[in-house]
Parts: structure tokens; C-alpha cells; sequence
């Protein structure tokens, strides 16, 4: 009862670094002119969202330091990062909306949204740049390596769409260099700021890592199996589109003959209802979500494991094992 108290506490706290971010964003000054380059970016990073990025980054600085407030500049700095990702990710996936609202290529238009964002990827070296002379070489040359790993995740991301042959291996390769490594990145760079031992801090990365992947595993399920009232796209939307998941791939891997010439087919079928229906059939005999589950949980536990090493006490862990739980929609 006490430890569920106590992750109920923690979660509300997420609400504390979440308000603190949006005043940070809310404070951040911009030129006023050219307008059209400036405003799209402030429209963006008004947009809201979950902030779990730099919510890491302060969890981090804090569970070494004490103070989460010493990290508000690497923290601002992936999440103005990760925002320049998602105007250049809209404008590639010709996307109309973010977080319900219309999209920056769609507002004003692609050529805008390109230089928009790439204000804000020099905003965000602007804000890693304050970092202490001892530790910016170490925080400079993280944030590179990730920023180059984010832009080969979505390049075979793209790659993929047109590849007749993608394996799980490769999938799980994409979806770390695409989403997970930021997380990672995020709280390690919270740790440097923080102090930490590298030991501590590698292994902080390694936790966010493994339960981003864990996190990308779980929304290729829910794509398929979620409570549309609950979920926040349209389920069997991967499979509408032939999305190469980790679930189609697994059953393109596992199928026979007759269940993968059955799949293939299901491929141009025009009859939506009937699309999603039949391939979800399929996965039950090939039992492929429980094939997603069990890979999903091994990155899960491998998270948990890289938790458990990092030396300090688990009162001071437990924001961070609350937030993973929160993430996967856990309980224990």
C-alpha cells in the first residue's frame, strides 16, 4: 500500500517539472523579425505535449545533485531538439496535425517549416553551449552522436517503406536510433550535469534506451490491440497502411507458406474493416502478440536491471522506476 502511495506521489511530481519546462518554454525570447522564420518556431514549442524528454534530464541532475533546476538548459536543449525533429519528421510524412493542431508546413509551408526548424536545432546547441568549460566537451560530444543516430533512425525508417526485406533485428536497430537513444541521451546528459560517476551515468543511458525501445514495442501492440476509447490514433492503423512493425515483421518471419501468402494478400486489400480483421486473425495463430509482449518485457526488465545498478538509494530511484511503470502503463 505504502509503495503504491509512493509512486502515486512521484507521478504527481511529473506535473512539477512539466509546469516548470512550459514557464522555461513560455519565457523563451525569439527576434520578432523575420516573423515567418521565428514564429513557427515558438508555435511548436507552444504546442504542449509530454515533455518526457527533459522531465529526464532534471530527474537525472536531481537524483545526483539534488537540484533539477541545473539542468533546465540541457533539458531545454533536447526538447527544443526534439521539436526541430518533429517539423522536419511532418513535413516528410506530409502530416496535417500535431497534437491536434495543424502542422508548421501546413500553417505556413514546407520551405518555412525547414528553416524554422533548423532555428531551433541551433537554439538548442545555444542552450547545451552554458554548460560548466569542464563538462561541455563530454555533453557536446553526446549530443552530436545522438543527433546524428536520431537522423539515421528516421532515414531507414524511410528506407523501409520501400524495402521488399526488413528484418527484426533491423527494426529494433531503427527504432532505438530513432526514438530511444534520445531518451537516453536525455537523462545522461541530466547526470553529467548532475555529477554523476560515468558508471552511473552510462548506465542511466543504457535504462532510457532499453525502455524506449520497451515504450516503441508497446505502441506497435496497441496499434493492433488497444481500446480505441482509450487510445490516441486510429487502431489497426499500422496495419492499414502495411506499416513494417515489429508484429508483421515477426509474422512475415514465423509464418508458413500458406499464412504468408494469406498476409501478402491482405497487403492491397481495399476493404479496411476487413483488412484489419483478417490480419489480426492471422496474428492470433502465428500468436504474435504474445511473441511482441515477451520481446517488449525483456527490454523492460533490461531497463529495470540497468536502474537497479546505478549507486543510490532506491528512495532516490524511485521517481525514475515510477516513470518507467507510468510509461509502459504498468503497476509493479
Amino acid at each position: 500500500m505504502k509503495k503504491d502511495e509512493n509512486l502515486k506521489n512521484m507521478l504527481a511530481q511529473l506535473d512539477t517539472y512539466r509546469d516548470y519546462i512550459s514557464t522555461q518554454i513560455s519565457t523563451t525570447q525569439f527576434p520578432s523579425n523575420p516573423h515567418n522564420l521565428y514564429e513557427p518556431a515558438k508555435y511548436i514549442l507552444e504546442l504542449g505535449g509530454k515533455r518526457m524528454r527533459p522531465i529526464l534530464s532534471m530527474m537525472a541532475c536531481e537524483l545526483f545533485s539534488g537540484e533539477f533546476e541545473k539542468a533546465t538548459n540541457v533539458a531545454m536543449g533536447v526538447e527544443i531538439f526534439h521539436n526541430f525533429t518533429l517539423i522536419h519528421d511532418d513535413i516528410m510524412d506530409e502530416a496535417p496535425l500535431r497534437r491536434g493542431k495543424e502542422t508548421v508546413h501546413k500553417k505556413w509551408n514546407s520551405n518555412v517549416g525547414l528553416l524554422s526548424g533548423d532555428i531551433l536545432m541551433i537554439e538548442s546547441y545555444k542552450r547545451l553551449a552554458t554548460a560548466r568549460p569542464e563538462i561541455l566537451p563530454e555533453i557536446l560530444k553526446l549530443y552530436n552522436i545522438t543527433a546524428i543516430e536520431v537522423c539515421e533512425g528516421q532515414q531507414m525508417d524511410m528506407d523501409f517503406e520501400e524495402s521488399e526485406s526488413v528484418s527484426i533485428n533491423e527494426y529494433v536497430k531503427m527504432i532505438r536510433l530513432k526514438t530511444a537513444v534520445l531518451l537516453g541521451c536525455s537523462l545522461k546528459l541530466g547526470a553529467i550535469v548532475g555529477g554523476a560517476a560515468n558508471k552511473d551515468s552510462n548506465d542511466l543511458y543504457d535504462f532510457g534506451t532499453n525502455l524506449g525501445i520497451a515504450f516503441q514495442l508497446q505502441d506497435d501492440i496497441l496499434d493492433v490491440y488497444a481500446d480505441q476509447n482509450k487510445f490516441g490514433k486510429q487502431v489497426g492503423g499500422d496495419i492499414i497502411a502495411n506499416k513494417k512493425t515489429f508484429l508483421l515483421l515477426t509474422a512475415l518471419a514465423t509464418a508458413n507458406a500458406s499464412q504468408k501468402a494469406r498476409l501478402e494478400s491482405l497487403f492491397t486489400e481495399t476493404d479496411l474493416e476487413k483488412k484489419v480483421k483478417e490480419v489480426k486473425e492471422i496474428y492470433a495463430e502465428l500468436n504474435i502478440k504474445e511473441k511482441a509482449e515477451e520481446q517488449m518485457n525483456i527490454f523492460y526488465k533490461t531497463a529495470m536491471q540497468n536502474l537497479d545498478a546505478i549507486n543510490a538509494t532506491e528512495e532516490k530511484k524511485m521517481p525514475l522506476r515510477a516513470i518507467a511503470m507510468y510509461l509502459m502503463g504498468r503497476e509493479s
